[in-house]
């Protein structure tokens, strides 16, 4: 049975918010390409990159409810304006330090952080406007169509990023960031209108306080054990990732260049391309929970193939089908929640969902750190203790331990989901829980 043709009113507004956020996360992925190499290339520690990275991944964490509830009050398309504006100036102050010579480790983490605290109303706020604009039925869709953002700034910002780097240096690459933030507030404010949701209000009740707002998101999620589980596995995934997120680029520059970072880099995003698109053209399986599942399997295990051995090309190769899996893994995911959630909820619930999601997250960065530095790099140099065992199948000598962490969080991150398909009210979470979405309102 064929799908239906991708039309519909809010067509128009939904395309022009993509296009926005396409062109603002290029960018971004330009500015933390390039600190990650800054970083790294003048401490040569995977902990001092950790931190940026932990700087970054915190203040979403703990800002997430007080952003839904403001999504949820606000137009949600003010919301990510206000999230463009404050990022870019954010980033502009980095800018700044780089061309005053002013640059410090204190410094790019307090302006990581207060990009982070901006972004934190990006995402519920666009989930929660593709809602209002796009019927149920593409929502799969919509969502592949989402993650395509993040699959070419993947994509585009690693290969020219590590091209330009040396060229022109940190400052101008992170001044083309402050432009795209610009580029996607211009667009929101001139030519994208988002409808708001209804709102069921009761004669004479009074208006919930903004405490009670943030807490009502994790009421809503208790309440339902399946929308639960499948946040706890979300939760235990993102772990895994984070504890992968400060590894690879580490694995990589102690034995190659950071042209062949980009490469590589580049590579992964073309996998997530190719996900995104199969996943934006086919919408995912009639069954998510089974999609989502079973490509988190597959995709942990390509994880552990990346650090099995010293290869360029099964690291490309086994990073680029693992890319492909996780637009399926997450898209499938979105249109669940997104169908199971009100409209005038989502910012308060998706939040919330975030939060849960991440809050482990920072403890994964900080974990891996230690580990590589401390535990896994000892193990597989030369005469180290699993030398003459281990390394005779994965090799000896820089990038080796830290390649065996990524094989052991490869393996952790599939028998998670194997795990998660036994619990009924996680399998069965989309036959349990009734749709809470209808048609969305014409926005144009």
């Amino acid at each position: 049975m064929g799908k239906t043709r991708f039309t519909f009113p809010g067509r128009r507004a939904f395309l022009l918010l993509w296009v926005g956020q396409l062109v603002s996360l290029l960018g971004s992925g330009l500015t933390a390409f390039a600190l990650g190499v800054w970083i790294y290339q003048r401490t040569n520690s995977v902990l001092l990159l950790a931190l940026n990275m932990l700087a970054y991944a915190l203040p979403q964490v703990v800002l997430s409810p007080l952003a839904g509830a403001l999504v949820d009050r606000w137009d949600r398309r003010v919301a990510m304006i206000v999230s463009d504006l404050g990022a870019g100036a954010a980033t502009l102050a980095i800018a700044f330090m780089y061309l005053l010579n002013a640059m410090s480790l204190p410094g790019i983490y307090a302006a990581t952080a207060l990009m982070a605290a901006f972004a934190t109303l990006q995402w519920p706020a666009w989930s929660a406007a593709t809602t209002m604009l796009v019927p149920k039925e593409h929502l799969g869709r919509a969502s592949g169509m989402v993650q395509l953002v993040d699959a070419v700034s993947s994509l585009g910002a690693p290969a020219i990023a590590g091209a330009l780097y040396v060229i022109i240096g940190l400052g101008a690459l992170v001044l083309m960031d402050v432009a795209t933030y610009v580029f996607s507030a211009v667009v929101m404010i001139w030519f994208v209108r988002v409808p708001a949701p209804a709102r069921k209000t009761t004669a004479g009740q009074q208006k919930p306080s903004l405490w009670e707002d943030m807490a009502f998101g994790w009421r809503y999620i208790v309440a339902r054990p399946g929308l639960l589980g499948l946040l706890l596995f979300f939760a235990a995934t993102n772990f895994f990732n984070n504890m992968t997120s400060p590894l690879l680029q580490p694995m990589i520059l102690d034995t190659w260049s950071p042209e062949v970072l980009g490469l590589i880099g580049s590579m992964l995003g073309v996998g997530t391309l190719v996900g995104t698109i199969i996943m934006s053209v086919w919408g995912g399986p009639r069954r998510r929970i089974l999609g989502l599942l079973g490509a988190s399997v597959f995709s942990g295990l390509f994880l552990s193939l990346a650090g099995l051995k010293v290869s360029i090309a099964l690291i490309a190769a086994s990073g680029f089908a693992m890319m492909v899996l996780v637009p399926i893994l997450n898209g499938c995911s979105q249109a669940i929640w997104q169908t199971k959630v009100e409209p005038e909820l989502q910012g308060r619930v998706f939040s919330v969902r975030r939060m849960i999601a991440w809050s482990v997250s920072p403890l994964g960065i900080l974990i891996a750190a230690p580990l590589a530095d401390s535990y896994f790099k000892p193990l597989l140099v030369t005469g180290g203790p699993l030398a003459a065992s281990v390394g005779r199948v994965m090799g000896v000598g820089p990038g080796r331990g830290i390649g065996l962490q990524i094989v052991v969080v490869g393996a952790l991150m599939a028998i998670v989901a194997l795990v998660t398909l036994l619990f009924p009210r996680v399998r069965n979470v989309e036959a349990e829980i009734p749709d809470a979405v209808g048609e969305p309102t014409p926005s144009d």
